[in-house]
């Protein structure tokens, strides 16, 4: 049997003596949403592994807690500060995210004091020179309907984990909830051990915030659906460049580190894409299986072509920048002005004229309002 097992344990900060403020059923079959249990749990695959005899046995061991409301709660609401706050890029959905955490914490439990944190972890910390926002419903009233985050979005300042644990404790924050990427969660954990480490009640929420969906245990990010919409109408003009210009390629790069879900989603919803290379597809360059030879034989064959790339594809062609950003996240080689200058120069020594025109929409698509 596989020995390797995922812990998807979460941990208390104590029981749970107050009532939840949420009017549902602790009784099944009544008529009545129900609260759920702690003892609610789901399969977290339905796979199954074999015993020593060769039988399938479902993995009970591998549950995943039911999430939703408890009949009792931890903290009293009227008592509870509670905070937000984005970090790292912005990408669409995030105004969404702190407008349904403030109508949550203020009409769901009653909890009347919500902080926003500006600029991320670098707003707890000591000498931070932003302020608390103070949030309700009628601050994040509209706030789904314009881009980026109300609270300003910055990367770094994780690592100071001592400094941001003494502001929770000074700011008498009972709850902080981050959004973020993977820096912002590993600081969340860091953040968590250390709260633990001095005894405090303090609990730390992280909600996973990645445009390039590259996030198991769901089926997408918030964020990814608004990116393949308006990378659909980027690649519909650089079809029609391509098609306007003497053997014209349209090149397109799209976010994706490590996955290729905008590149392939938006290649499935715009079939004018002709090469769409990700990160979990590792292409030949050269060679006469290469991507430039069989993106001369379109030219040759149709007088353009469309290519549609992830940003971390291809990166074992391109010379390593050594260089890691705030979050600690290796700073990639840009794979499009690489392919720009490999297509150039691989039409040029076939003798062969071509116009390349190359589009980044990276910072438009990320800076949208979320479509839905």
């Amino acid at each position: 049997m596989n020995s390797k097992k995922i812990d998807f344990t979460i941990p208390n900060l104590g029981e749970t003596k107050i009532f939840s403020p949420i009017m549902m059923s602790s009784s099944h079959n009544d008529g009545q949403a129900d609260y759920v249990s702690d003892e609610d749990h789901i399969l977290y695959s339905i796979d199954t592994d074999n015993d020593e005899n060769g039988r399938p046995v479902p993995r009970h061991d591998e549950t995943v807690e039911l999430a939703g409301p408890r009949e009792k709660i931890y903290y009293n609401p009227a008592h509870t500060h509670a905070a937000i706050t984005t970090c790292g890029g912005i990408c669409p959905g995030m105004n969404n995210v702190i407008r349904a955490v403030v109508r949550c914490f203020w009409y769901r439990y009653g909890v009347r004091r919500i902080s926003g944190v500006q600029f991320g972890y670098q707003g707890l910390l000591e000498n931070s020179p932003w302020p608390l926002i103070p949030l309700d419903p009628d601050v994040v009233d509209d706030i789904q309907e314009k881009g980026g985050t109300i609270l300003g979005s910055a990367r770094g300042g994780g690592k100071k984990v001592d400094e941001i644990v003494d502001t929770l404790e000074k700011l008498n924050i009972n709850i902080l909830v981050t959004v973020g990427g993977d820096g912002t969660l590993r600081g969340a954990s860091e953040i968590s051990d250390e709260i633990q480490k001095r005894g405090l009640k303090i609990a730390i929420i992280g909600i996973p915030k990645t445009i390039d969906n590259d996030l198991s245990f769901i089926q997408s990010s918030f964020g990814m659906d608004t990116a393949v919409q308006m990378a659909v109408p980027v690649v519909r003009c650089a079809h029609i460049e391509a098609k306007n210009a003497i053997n014209g390629i349209g090149l397109v790069k799209v976010m994706g580190r490590h996955s290729g879900f905008i590149a392939a989603n938006t290649s499935l919803a715009q079939s004018d894409v002709n090469f769409c290379l990700i990160p979990e597809n590792p292409f030949d360059l050269d060679g006469p299986q290469g991507f430039l030879v069989n993106l001369r034989k379109r030219i040759l064959d149709r007088g353009h072509a469309v290519v549609l790339v992830s940003e971390g594809a291809g990166q074992e062609h391109a010379p390593s920048t050594g260089e890691t950003d705030a979050s600690g996240n290796i700073k990639f080689h840009d794979i499009g002005i690489f392919l720009k200058e490999k297509i150039l120069e691989f039409f040029e020594k076939e003798g062969i004229e071509c116009n390349v025109k190359y589009i980044d929409p990276s910072y438009i698509i990320r800076s949208a309002p979320a479509d839905s």
